[in-house]
């Protein structure tokens, strides 16, 4: 008789440490992999890296790249990506938005509205990038302590 498969028992410190996963890269599809890297470079204050290969890269910070990739059918589902930032950037990057005349809101029903968020002490709003994916950008964490 087969013995029955078991999850490893985590201890109670390794819970309490936390894991060590780290997203690495997502991929991103858009209509036009270089357009949209370059966009979202723009908006947020990165650089795009040199294009090579299947996927137009930015790397966001020290351990995530944003892989943005041509989609082969013209039918993209939105995606939901959320950006904690500094209250300097969360600035540079409002004022970049509101430079490019996007239209910008308080939550991902309201992108238009004009008006930022208040949650948990900080501030946010949400807008769209060309290829109707949903950003949001936010100065206190959604998740954490």
């Amino acid at each position: 008789m087969d013995e029955p498969i078991r999850s490893p028992v985590r201890s109670p410190s390794a819970t309490m440490r936390g894991m060590t996963i780290r997203l690495d890269h997502t991929i991103v599809p858009t209509k036009d992999k270089v357009a949209a890297a370059q966009f979202f470079a723009d908006i947020f204050g990165l650089q795009l890296k040199p294009v090579v290969g299947y996927f137009a890269q930015v790397q966001v910070n020290e351990s995530l790249t944003l892989d943005f990739a041509d989609e082969p059918e013209p039918s993209l589902t939105s995606h939901h990506y959320a950006f904690h930032v500094s209250d300097v950037e969360f600035d540079d990057i409002w004022n970049r938005v509101k430079a490019k005349q996007l239209p910008w809101g308080s939550g991902p029903s309201q992108r238009s509205d004009g008006r930022l968020y208040t949650r948990r002490g900080g501030r946010g709003f949400y807008f769209e990038d060309p290829n109707g994916h949903i950003l949001e950008v936010m100065t206190v964490p959604e998740t954490g302590s």
